[in-house]
């Protein structure tokens, strides 16, 4: 387990990169332990994340059942795990086609910092639509506002981080959040999770 400081170190060097500064790299530990460190983000997300889950889970799970609830919150969880870690696992597979193999460690790193960060990004919204509920219209803005600023930082740390110029980031940017997109609706309908629009 990475300590307090090492955790505040990656989580500032994802920072910086998110505000389109390539030297945030090297507060990133690119080693292949570093690699494979960079997956603890997710614990670091998950205090973040479980207000969401919670909240969707009481939207449309049934409320009277408590067993019914923990079921949909374990799904939403499967759901954004796939949605973080297997869209890596594409882009693995891709990346030496795509010429930017040697930097494939580098964005995977970034992005799971990052994806942490923005996962404490989107708490308020969560947070209104758990203690809010009758704020809907208010909730679902303050969350659409948040999450174009989370495309827009995360559009400077794949740029950064991948360091290849603005079209080639854009273009693993673009890649990046559409196979996110299928993986989400993918396990969405696999694990029978309807989202109320």
């Amino acid at each position: 387990m990475l300590s307090a400081d090492e955790i505040q170190t990656s989580l500032a060097g994802a920072w910086r990169l998110m505000m389109g500064k390539p030297d945030g790299l090297r507060l990133l530990d690119l080693s292949a332990e570093g690699f494979w460190n960079s997956f603890q983000a997710l614990l670091v997300a998950v205090p973040a994340l479980v207000v969401g889950w919670v909240g969707v889970a009481n939207e449309i799970g049934d409320p009277l059942i408590v067993s019914g609830r923990f079921s949909m919150v374990v799904r939403l969880a499967l759901v954004d795990l796939g949605s973080w870690v297997l869209p890596l696992v594409a882009l693995a597979l891709v990346a030496p086609y795509a010429g930017i193999g040697n930097r494939f460690v580098h964005y995977v790193v970034a992005s799971n910092w990052a994806s942490a960060i923005i996962a404490w990004m989107l708490l308020p919204s969560a947070l209104m639509r758990l203690f809010m509920p009758s704020a809907g219209e208010a909730a679902t803005l303050v969350a659409l506002l948040l999450f174009i600023a989370s495309l827009v930082l995360g559009w400077r740390m794949t740029n950064a981080a991948i360091g290849k110029g603005p079209a080639v980031g854009s273009a693993v940017f673009a890649g990046m959040f559409a196979t996110s997109l299928v993986v989400l609706f993918s396990l969405q309908s696999l694990l029978g999770i309807v989202i109320p629009r």
